[in-house]
């Protein structure tokens, strides 16, 4: 029942601000302290990790970025690369490029015991890109999945963990609506005009999603080829629309040196 929900939601939120005044939380990327306006909206701080505010400042994109395909893009929709890209999706919102502060920070977010760091990024996420994402009305979240063997090898899942913060943030249930059959070359292993390919066929559905909009989820896009291949698995499903969201956008000339797509 919603009420029961919301009566839910509502005692994590008072535990979490009762743990706070014992512990008081710091900075997922950084560790600092933060300020009192760090955690969130005054009258209503969601639960979760907490972003200071230069480490927001630090990551966050300094220019406008094409709702479709997430590259830079003066006007902000239909750039040029549009009709070129190879990304499948309905849209897509990344926090920047994958350089500089952005991409260590990404970086941490692959390894083990960075959770934290993951999450923050999807919270930096939400919080550039509200409007968009509430305007795409999506049903559910969907984590981009690694193969079960690169699970266990690696220890934990950048994606999935950004996944869990972005639902959070959006009032949206986290969703493991797909699943990867086979265990695919690392990305960075292959030419640039190999990788989509590489993907291709690898990503099936798993449970219904006739119906439903959903948002991807993903922590760096390349060529685009792992996402336009999980979202012609949900769309062959019957998905109504497939948006997406990444916490970093490589260009061509990007070195990538620990991909996860």
């Amino acid at each position: 029942m919603a009420w029961l929900e919301t009566l839910r939601r509502r005692a994590a939120t008072w535990t979490g601000r009762g743990l706070d005044l014992l512990c008081p939380p710091r900075c997922g990327v950084c560790g600092a302290e933060p300020e009192a306006d760090d955690a969130g909206a005054a009258d209503d701080p969601p639960p979760g990790v907490v972003v200071c505010r230069g480490c927001e400042r630090a990551l966050g994109d300094r220019e406008a970025r094409c709702l479709r395909c997430a590259s830079p893009c003066p006007t902000g929709l239909d750039c040029d690369r549009c009709r070129r890209s190879r990304l499948a999706c309905d849209g897509l919102v990344v926090l920047g490029g994958y350089g500089d502060d952005l991409r260590a920070i990404v970086l941490r977010a692959k390894r083990p015991g960075a959770e934290p760091v993951a999450a923050a990024l999807g919270r930096l996420i939400v919080r550039r890109h509200r409007d968009a994402l509430l305007a795409w009305r999506s049903d559910a979240v969907v984590p981009v999945p690694m193969h079960w063997s690169r699970r266990a090898f690696r220890g934990t899942s950048a994606a999935e963990e950004i996944a869990l913060q972005v639902a959070a943030d959006l009032g949206l249930p986290c969703r493991r609506l797909l699943r990867r059959t086979r265990a695919t070359p690392m990305q960075n292993e292959l030419p640039f005009e190999e990788r989509p390919g590489n993907v291709r066929g690898a990503f099936r559905p798993r449970g219904g999603v006739a119906g439903l909009r959903l948002l991807l989820v993903d922590d760096v896009v390349t060529t685009g080829g792992t996402l336009s291949e999980c979202r012609h698995a949900l769309a062959a499903a019957g998905a109504a629309a497939v948006h997406a969201v990444a916490a970093a956008r490589a260009e061509r000339s990007t070195e990538i040196t620990y991909d996860d797509a």
